[in-house]
């Protein structure tokens, strides 16, 4: 039996979209990004992960728990 890797996720289980700045104030996605994630190849994941710092950063006070979102999307990154 063999198994693939888990998909890599900045998913912090908050799922609350910022209205002003169209992303969610947990992992820094837009809806598009969440609701077609599972169905992305590991490149497209990657090249929106890569964007994700600087929208966490644009979101300032929004953010929900920047650090956390930071780290994890640092951790899936270095796989």
């Amino acid at each position: 039996m063999s198994y693939s890797k888990p998909i890599m996720s900045p998913c912090l289980s908050v799922c609350a979209v910022s209205g002003k700045a169209g992303v969610c104030v947990g992992c820094g996605r837009r809806l598009k990004e969440i609701a077609g994630w599972s169905g992305m190849s590991d490149a497209e994941r990657r090249a929106i992960m890569e964007e994700l710092p600087a929208r966490i950063e644009a979101l300032g006070a929004q953010a929900t728990a920047p650090q956390e979102a930071l780290a994890r999307i640092e951790a899936a990154l270095s796989r």
